[in-house]
């Protein structure tokens, strides 16, 4: 089977790419504003570490479309297909991990009831409240992540590609950490000083949740498990699909399916299992027990007209 990708998808990886040097520089930006606005607020800090995760997606994405194009080699001769499945576990570990850390610094500040304060700033020769610049910031922040994720979800789900859509998922959704954090702001401003680190709260909440989905389904590929649908750990339909139309060419046959990035690898085994151990002892003499299973290729097996005409012949 062709290892090359039809020519729309690589058209839709392309424009995936793009995208994602696009999301890199308004991401880049947003980072410096925020950076600069964020004060004493734990909300604020919080959305500009959120921000700052955002460009991890993007950079795995970009590196692992570089590398699962390289030819197969004598190491590794199935190709670099499976590094679409490393990326994505980078990705939630990143996700998991600071979504932990960051609901531990909400949580300190809400126990040790830290009262944060918003001053004022001189811009342009006039004093300005810091809240208005903190607000100012977060909503240039959402505005374009919003505006990239919705344009991301479609090459994810037409490319089967769990990095790039978890990167449009957390785009997407980026409005939420927005109006959380402005809530914390206007929260301090009315003297709830509880607001600013129940937002940081919220959105770290928001980021555990996304890094624990992605991590699940990323051990699953990473174990061999059969494929998975793009935002659920659900067995992806092909699944169901392979096997049922294998049983039906091929009675008796059984078929393997697990995940290497976005492609799916099937390993169709046929029934007779004294002939694969014979055939493992003469490969490989001692060592025949690493082997699992020995497969056919689907051509190689005899169809179901093949069958009949071989049993009407006996």
């Amino acid at each position: 089977m062709s290892r090359e990708l039809p020519l729309e998808i690589e058209k839709k990886l392309k424009r995936a790419a793009r995208l994602e040097w696009w999301t890199l520089f308004w991401m880049l930006s947003i980072i410096g504003v925020m950076y600069f606005a964020m004060g004493s607020s734990q909300a604020m800090k919080t959305a500009w570490i959120e921000d700052t995760l955002s460009l991890i997606p993007p950079i795995l994405f970009l590196a692992a479309r570089r590398f699962e194009r390289m030819a197969p080699t004598r190491a590794y001769p199935f190709g670099f297909h499976r590094i679409g499945s490393l990326a994505f576990f980078f990705a939630a570990t990143a996700l998991m991990g600071m979504g932990l850390f960051l609901i531990y610094e909400a949580g300190r500040a809400l126990i040790l009831a830290e009262h944060p304060s918003i001053g004022d700033v001189t811009l342009f020769g006039f004093d300005i409240w810091l809240g208005w610049v903190m607000i100012a910031a977060l909503v240039y922040s959402v505005i374009p992540p919003v505006i990239l994720g919705r344009m991301k979800k479609p090459l994810a789900h037409a490319t089967m590609d769990k990095v790039l859509y978890t990167d449009a998922d957390m785009n997407a959704a980026d409005w939420k950490t927005g109006l959380a954090g402005i809530a914390g702001i206007i929260g301090i401003a009315f003297g709830l000083w509880w607001a600013d680190a129940l937002a940081a709260g919220l959105i770290a909440f928001d980021i555990l949740r996304d890094g624990l989905r992605n991590m699940r389904i990323s051990v699953a590929e990473l174990l061999d498990g059969a494929p998975r649908e793009l935002a659920t750990t659900r067995v992806h339909p092909i699944v169901d699909e392979l096997q049922d139309e294998v049983a039906r060419r091929f009675p008796g046959a059984g078929v393997e399916v697990r995940e290497t990035g976005r492609w799916v690898r099937a390993n169709v085994i046929y029934p007779d299992r004294e002939l694969s151990e014979a055939a493992a002892r003469a490969l490989l003499g001692d060592e025949a027990w690493r082997l699992q299973a020995l497969g056919e290729h689907l051509q190689d097996l005899p169809g179901p007209q093949e069958t009949a005409r071989e049993k009407g012949a006996e």
